[in-house]
């Protein structure tokens, strides 16, 4: 059997013990502090979840990180320098629904100056004006993008596409839903069933999310009207929340 292979929570701590034990043998002067992010942090972690960590360095060291497969764990060993990560974790764009959490819920297991607990409230520190630039240039990138191939597709009778372009512009959707709401999702795989938990969001976008989630799909003329009713609804969101992203005159 190839992997993933299953191993338990405990398993995996005691890997995190190792690799941590092993990484302060060698570079103690340059470690800032290492965490564990992900579902092992949330407590959410399956037989076959990875393991995923931050090494925080001093700025101006240099540490290599890692990504690697050492059965039975799927490790990966993210290394940053210290103002570099305070960056990242204050930078917001279209993915900062999805990132979000990955600086929030830091599990620290060396952390000897609380650096993680200074982090934790820095992505939640985002201003309107800055969600809204994210917002119009985000809709115009990709969802806009994503009904113009749809209609392509389906006048084209290209019928297969539709599918998966009814993911797609769920997908996309969602993260607007979460920048608008400056909400975060815990993980990729709950996201749509925290995004209909949202206050705020568009028409349209919980019927197709559903009819994604209940793999109701077969019937591409019914999926194809989801997606147009969902971008109808999007744009009168967009409206509702003085969002414009058409332009009345060229900009240059």
């Amino acid at each position: 059997m190839f992997g993933p292979m299953p191993t338990s929570r405990q398993e995996k701590l005691d890997m995190i013990d190792e690799i941590v034990n092993r990484l302060l043998a060698r570079y103690a002067s340059a470690i800032v502090a290492i965490g564990v992010y992900g579902s092992i942090a949330l407590e959410s972690d399956g037989p076959f979840s990875d393991i995923e960590m931050y090494v925080i360095v001093q700025d101006g060291a240099e540490v290599q990180g890692h990504e690697f497969v050492y059965e039975p764990f799927k490790i990966e060993v993210a290394v940053f320098q210290r103002t570099p990560f305070l960056n990242r974790a204050r930078a917001v764009d279209d993915l900062w629904a999805l990132t979000a959490d990955s600086y929030i819920n830091i599990k620290a297991v060396f952390d000897p100056d609380d650096f993680f607990l200074a982090v934790k409230s820095l992505p939640l520190d985002i201003s309107d004006v800055t969600v809204e630039k994210i917002m119009r240039e985000f809709v115009i990138w990709e969802p806009y993008e994503t009904i113009a191939k749809l209609r392509n597709n389906y006048n084209a009778g290209n019928l297969n596409y539709i599918s998966l372009g009814a993911k797609d512009l769920s997908w996309r959707t969602a993260k607007l839903i979460g920048l608008a709401n400056k909400q975060y999702y815990s993980t990729r795989a709950k996201t749509f069933e925290e995004s209909l938990l949202a206050r705020s969001k568009p028409d349209g976008y919980a019927e197709l999310v559903q009819h994604i989630m209940n793999g109701s799909l077969s019937d591409r003329d019914h999926t194809y009207k989801l997606c147009e009713q969902l971008w109808n609804g999007l744009n009168d969101w967009l409206k509702e929340l003085g969002i414009e992203y058409v332009e009345t005159e060229l900009p240059f």
